[in-house]
């Protein structure tokens, strides 16, 4: 399946982003609406509402090529990962979500075992845009290969997932491609979050509002906390055990953050 043309539907539909989710309806649960896809992915990035001359908008992604690198790079990665072959939709970003404009330089992304969402700004770059690509398909690999249900996920699972991705990038394309807030912290401070922050709460569920803040660090917790530990740990096992990003895939949090699974 792979790249679905979604530029096609947008010259059609960008300016109804409600009536353009109706395309997505058989990717999600039996009985979903279009308004309630359309919000959920609003959350992660896509844009909320149409703005003046979007058919420029698409036109100028049409033109960077877009659709076309992430084909290409979809294609490196599921030989290289032997990952799955899934739909993979991308959308304009939300220009006035602040966060995603400042802090991810307009990108961002949303991956589930069997799809996989995009969200790119008129001013990503190419290796930008390879770079957000390798972290979701990533996540894609893990959770379809990791032997457990997302339902079940608790905090180190995320926090790990989270690592495995931001490290792959970094063995792909270097550090000057990896997300800023792997820098936020040293490796002192890093062990401290760990050992005084996120394992104590590692069997926290997804649900547990302590979850996303931890991983996030909301609610006077540290900035991105469980990502930034994410990201530490999993590069500490692959320099200590001298692994690349396509022996982890599968691995159970636990291995990786070096813990055993009783404790």
């Amino acid at each position: 399946m792979s790249v679905i043309r979604t530029n096609r539907w947008l010259l059609n539909s960008y300016e109804k982003p409600i009536e353009l989710c109706k395309k997505l309806k058989a990717q999600f649960e039996d009985g979903v609406r279009s308004s309630e896809i359309h919000n959920y992915l609003t959350v992660y990035g896509m844009y909320y509402h149409p703005i003046e001359n979007g058919n420029e908008l698409i036109k100028k992604l049409q033109k960077n090529n877009i659709w076309e690198i992430i084909k290409k790079e979809d294609q490196i990665l599921q030989k290289k990962w032997n990952g799955p072959d899934i739909p993979i939709f991308i959308f304009p970003s939300d220009q006035n979500n602040r966060k995603i404009q400042q802090e991810l330089n307009g990108k961002s992304g949303l991956a589930y075992r069997d799809k996989l969402f995009l969200f790119i700004s008129e001013y990503n770059k190419e290796d930008e845009i390879r770079a957000l690509f390798t972290h979701e398909y990533n996540h894609v690999c893990h959770l379809s290969k990791y032997n457990k249900k997302e339902s079940e996920y608790v905090l180190l699972d995320t926090v790990i997932l989270e690592g495995l991705a931001e490290n792959a990038v970094r063995e792909k394309f270097g550090e000057e491609f990896v997300s800023e807030w792997t820098t936020y912290y040293s490796n002192k401070e890093l062990e401290r979050l760990w050992n005084n922050l996120v394992l104590p709460n590692k069997n926290v569920p997804r649900l547990d509002h302590r979850h996303e803040d931890i991983l996030y660090g909301l609610h006077s917790h540290p900035k991105l906390s469980g990502y930034c530990v994410g990201y530490y740990l999993v590069k500490k096992y692959m320099e200590e055990n001298n692994l690349a990003s396509n022996d982890l895939i599968g691995t159970s949090a636990e291995t990786i953050a070096q813990i055993k699974k009783q404790n």
